[in-house]
């Protein structure tokens, strides 16, 4: 049997048909290949939103790539692979390969799993550079080592100088790097005004192909898929773009930390699963926001919001979870030590914030950057979640979750499990800045502004608790020192009646 050159694996966030594995592709030699395992929904979490996400967006990707005469060798579901390495074992024993070849997966567990089956057949595995980001590779190393502290801020201007992006004669539009102080309005009394719906996609054959292949191979994943609507081509996510400059990136700016009742998509772009399985490219998204601004369709602190979402905790993350990639999930620099509540599984809690925020992930898929921070993140730091439970929980449930941008927004970002790295201070606050920011309080049993007693809001009892029991670590901390001193200013009555709550409530509560 003679010898094939290449075997190029494609993973279900590769779904770019500009990446390096197309450069000198040779349709007599090479073959392309994919696989649907089961292990990344059941050993490894996934939910209904997300697993059906990935594996249409894959579907359809490997539709174009056989219309378009690429060799492809594709197991599906149907052929019952758990693992990568079991389906890729079977196509070693079929073939015979020179050299596997892939892009970098965003998981470095997923490249042990490769390497390995790699060994086991003999078989050299060559990574290919993920072209699909702003940074080239080496450039976030070399800029952290000048530093004792990584900050986004300073990673993010960096970029924005060395891409010209937002500049003029070196200097940023504007005059200043960042509008965050624009960007933290709530909606008041009112509301949001009548916005446009996001552009919805309706599931196709394939799709629902995919719903029914999934409930007879994976029928007991978490969440529901009543209503699907993501983009899944590369068609759909360019549709996707040019809708939300249209609609609403002219207000992302002012309300982007905004929630509402039942509004789970507001101003925000839906562009994440997009940027994440690479049907779209950061590039093209920075350049699209940077155009609407100068052609003075939307306003400056909405251009540079949004673009630092990308250009700026995008790149950052993602430099951050390679450099400590062997570090992660044994991170627990609080000492979290309780069990995840019931409620993240299946929004069983009478906290309007709470409900509201996991009802929607259990339904879409989705949570904006505030409710995953501030809502869904803030109660599991108060509480005192182990780390890895809620990473799990989070790359599970949310459609956009790659353990690249996964781990260190929820690691580090959300549960300051890290110490300081992605983060200059852990992310807590009481039940007023969710009465800020949403109308949840409003419909909530609980009163945001009472830390004890039957009506005391969780979040509000847990966040003095938290004070409480952190208090080395904050009173160092310059940010949050005051929190603190506030702590002591309570009456020993109220320190004793704000324990005694949250110790019933970490009693109850499932």
């Amino acid at each position: 049997m003679s010898k094939l050159r290449y075997l190029n694996l494609i993973l279900g966030d590769q779904l770019d048909a500009k990446s390096l594995l197309f450069e000198d592709f040779n349709h007599q030699s090479d073959r392309l290949w994919m696989a649907e395992v089961t292990a990344e929904s059941t050993d490894y979490l996934s939910s209904k939103q997300r697993t059906v996400l990935f594996l249409s967006a894959m579907r359809h990707f490997a539709e174009q790539l056989k219309s378009d005469n690429y060799p492809l060798l594709y197991w599906s579901l149907s052929d019952k692979h758990n693992r990568f390495y079991d389906a890729l074992s079977a196509t070693l024993k079929l073939d015979s390969f020179e050299k596997i070849r892939c892009v970098l997966p965003g998981d470095v567990r997923v490249i042990n799993e490769l390497q390995q089956c790699a060994r086991d057949f003999n078989i050299e595995i060559e990574w290919l550079a993920d072209q699909h980001f702003i940074s080239e590779k080496g450039e976030f190393k070399a800029w952290l080592a000048d530093r004792k502290q990584p900050r986004m801020e300073y990673w993010y201007r960096e970029l924005r100088k060395s891409r010209q992006i937002l500049i003029e004669d070196d200097e940023p539009v504007g005059g200043q790097w960042n509008f965050d102080k624009d960007n933290r309005k709530s909606f008041g009394k009112t509301g949001p005004s009548k916005m446009p719906e996001p552009l919805l996609f309706e599931a196709d054959n394939i799709t629902r192909q995919v719903i029914l292949d999934m409930e007879k191979y994976l029928p007991d994943l978490y969440g529901n898929i009543e209503q699907f609507n993501w983009p899944v081509t590369r068609q759909q996510a360019s549709a996707a773009l040019k809708d939300f400059i249209q609609h609403r990136l002219k207000h992302f700016g002012d309300y982007q930390d905004a929630m509402w009742t039942d509004e789970p998509w507001l101003y925000h772009s839906r562009l994440s699963t997009c940027l994440n399985l690479k049907l779209l490219s950061p590039k093209e998204v920075i350049a699209a926001t940077e155009q609407a601004y100068r052609d003075k369709h939307i306003p400056l602190n909405a251009a540079e919001g949004f673009i630092r979402q990308i250009l700026g905790w995008r790149e950052y993350v993602r430099g951050l979870y390679w450099s400590y990639r062997d570090d992660w999930l044994k991170m627990n620099a609080l000492n979290a030590r309780r069990n995840l509540p019931a409620l993240y599984w299946d929004a069983g809690t009478d906290m309007t914030c709470l409900h509201q925020s996991v009802k929607q992930v259990l339904d879409h898929g989705y949570g904006h950057h505030i409710q995953r921070l501030m809502v869904t993140g803030l109660f599991a730091l108060l509480w005192g979640v182990k780390p890895k439970a809620i990473h799990e929980w989070y790359l599970a449930m949310y459609v956009d979750a790659v353990a690249w941008v996964e781990i260190p927004n929820t690691l580090g970002m959300s549960q300051y499990a890290d110490g300081g790295i992605v983060g200059s201070k852990p992310y807590i606050a009481s039940g007023a800045y969710i009465n800020r920011m949403s109308n949840y309080c409003q419909s909530c049993p609980f009163d945001p502004k009472q830390a004890s007693g039957d009506n005391a809001c969780p979040i509000t009892t847990l966040y003095w608790h938290f004070v409480d029991r952190h208090q080395d670590l904050l009173s160092k901390n310059p940010r949050l020192g005051m929190q603190v001193k506030n702590w002591y200013n309570k009456s020993q009555d109220e320190q004793q009646a704000i324990s005694q709550r949250a110790e019933y409530l970490f009693r109850n509560l499932p």
